[in-house]
């Protein structure tokens, strides 16, 4: 699925029209998605009475679509929020509505409006579309406050929730909350990037009739991960693979207190089938993970008082580098001046790919710029807090702008970045940007992101390049959270949990 903004989303229906699919059919079919999404919800639920917003524009005219093919099976009240419809199709649409539809205009009658909101089991929202910008005005913003205070009715928006801006996921002072948004053609920037996304409820991407090959033509900003995956699957081992064909990795992890992390990421670097896994660890901790995994060959390390990897096992780290087909720095790692020097060695030095993770990213933060003298592909994996770090800047600036900054970075510094959270992004030096739709808020707990760099690395030392392994990694993570959450709850699952999965979401 791809992520469109709306100068090309429009671009792309310009392209419809130019071949033979005319605007009038397309909002029909718009209506019609609507309107099917709606009776069946009526249906279920034995819906008795609809109430319909509509603006002046397009969007309205979505919605006077829907109503008339709603009219049929319950009583349907139309709400004009803003006065007379203003466009042509929106006005043609306006004009088909069946006797037995009450349009009502919410300026001379707003009193009866307020009582139909209040009093309707579904709400459709079809106030605007993608063009607007900036902040609802008084008069809609108390609309949809009375809407999102009818807690028992089902909300439905068509192709976005009010008061969220299309482009960016911005709300601008208030937005309607809807339990379901029905968009068309393609998904926009607000359906995946918050806090608009939080508005959405569950997301259905309806085709109009528009064609692939115009979609596949346009100048999308996003791809979902889920559609990488269709089309570059992970790869088939032969038969006659062994431990050496499915690659070696060095992961240098964990530190006095932290050996769960360490372990997390090698029990998901195995699961997700790299052929041999040097795991290179503080001595300290060697005894607590030799009796905890049977699989890895342990590199015992000298350390510092506090528990922390040594500097001076730098050449040993090095060499083992060697014979590594790819490395993992971080995941407990620890953080002190010591650390911050070994990970820019590694980082710098490396001959083989390396994923920075945790605490690698923190150590990093402060000579950021020995990314951009890295002699081998670099995966970083921060979530929003680290990220904060290594920009200079605060989570919430992070979380507000997600997509250019994850986009601008990896540009800047020539790193596939996967910027964690809910929609987890992936950006790629060359400007691509993918978006996770997989995963749940059961896997906000801490050692989720330590069996993510787990898998990333995996699969880079398994041969795939750099995007692929992030990629799929973040794909197939999701997957094996949304399972777990099935089977356990989001509440109730564990990062563990997690691990266990990937033997069958791999299956």
């Amino acid at each position: 699925m791809i992520v469109t903004q709306s100068d090309v989303m429009r671009s792309i229906e310009n392209s419809a029209e130019a071949n033979g699919i005319s605007m009038e059919k397309l909002m029909e079919n718009a209506g019609a998605k609507v309107a099917e999404l709606a009776a069946k919800i009526i249906s279920e639920r034995k819906i008795k009475k609809v109430c319909i917003l509509c603006g002046t524009g397009n969007n309205g005219g979505d919605g006077f679509v829907t109503a008339r093919l709603l009219s049929g099976l319950c009583s349907v009240k139309v709400i004009m929020v803003s006065g007379e419809p203003k466009t042509v199709l929106a006005k043609m649409n306006f004009e088909l509505l069946p006797d037995n539809i009450d349009a009502l205009f919410y300026a001379s009658r707003y009193y009866e409006c307020i009582g139909i909101i209040k009093e309707a089991e579904m709400i459709i929202d079809a106030i605007y579309g993608i063009g607007f910008r900036g902040s609802l005005s008084a008069d809609i913003a108390d609309i949809i406050a009375f809407c999102n205070e009818n807690r028992s009715a089902i909300k439905i928006a068509v192709d976005l929730p009010s008061g969220t801006v299309c482009d960016t996921g911005e709300i601008g002072g208030g937005c309607f909350f809807a339990d379901y948004t029905v968009t068309f053609t393609a998904l926009k920037p607000l359906h995946v990037l918050y806090p608009a996304a939080d508005c959405c409820g569950k997301i259905i991407v309806e085709s109009v009739g528009i064609p692939r090959r115009i979609l596949r033509q346009s100048n999308f900003i996003m791809k979902t991960t889920d559609e990488f995956t269709a089309e570059y699957p992970l790869p088939q081992k032969p038969s006659s693979a062994h431990k050496g064909t499915n690659g070696t990795l060095l992961a240098l992890c964990g530190s006095y207190g932290m050996s769960g992390a360490a372990a997390m990421a090698a029990e998901a670097a195995l699961r997700t089938g790299v052929g041999l896994l040097k795991l290179a660890v503080p001595k300290s901790i060697y005894v607590i993970l030799a009796s905890k995994l049977s699989e890895p060959v342990f590199m015992p390390l000298e350390q510092t008082p506090d528990g922390m990897t040594d500097i001076d096992e730098y050449g040993k780290i090095y060499d083992a580098i060697g014979s590594a087909s790819a490395v993992l720095i971080g995941c407990g790692l620890g953080l002190n001046n010591n650390i911050k020097s070994l990970t820019a060695l590694l980082a710098e030095g490396s001959t083989k790919p390396v994923v920075i993770d945790a605490d690698g990213i923190n150590a990093i933060s402060s000579n950021i710029n020995v990314l951009k003298r890295a002699s081998a592909p670099i995966i970083l994996t921060p979530h929003p807090g680290e990220m904060a770090r290594l920009i200079g800047t605060d989570v919430n600036t992070v979380q507000c702008n997600r997509y250019n900054i994850a986009k601008n970075f990896a540009q800047e510094y020539n790193v596939t970045l996967v910027l964690k959270g809910a929609n987890t992004l992936v950006a790629v030096p060359e400007g691509r940007v993918y978006v996770n739709l997989t995963g749940n808020n059961g896997m906000a707990k801490g050692g989720s992101g330590d069996i993510l760099a787990g898998m990333i690395a995996s699969l880079l030392a398994q041969g795939m390049n750099a995007e692929a392994a992030a990629v799929s990694a973040v794909y197939y993570h999701g997957l094996a959270g949304d399972s777990c959450a099935e089977k356990y709850s989001s509440r109730g699952m564990l990062p563990s949990d997690i691990i266990s999965e990937l033997k069958y979401i791999f299956k």
